[in-house]
């Protein structure tokens, strides 16, 4: 069976990359329980990404990622944050499956 990409979408804005990435773990299991073990995620954590980058710039690289996935899992309060809005659109104009876990 081949892999399941799984893009993750979460807000990010106010929280420290600690914070963060836990979330991104918790979200990752659920998404293996869900589809199993064979889930490929795709990395949309941007570690080094230019010191001046605005908003926008994650969004763009975001999107690009999105373009590789097979389902995105969407976060609690996804849907208050402008990036993880965007990327849900996306979703349902490309035909890509969304789910909604909360944990």
């Amino acid at each position: 069976m081949e892999n399941v990409k799984v893009f993750i979408s979460q807000p990010m804005n106010g929280k420290t990359d600690e914070e963060i990435l836990k979330e991104r773990n918790q979200l990752i299991d659920c998404a293996k329980e869900h589809y199993g073990e064979n889930i490929e995620v795709i990395d949309s954590f941007f570690k080094g990404a230019p010191h001046n980058a605005n908003p926008l710039w994650f969004l763009g690289e975001s999107i690009k990622k999105l373009s590789e996935a097979d389902v995105a899992v969407f976060a609690k309060d996804w849907e208050k944050a402008r990036g993880c809005k965007i990327e849900n659109e996306c979703c349902i104009s490309y035909g890509i499956t969304a789910i909604e876990i909360y944990n």
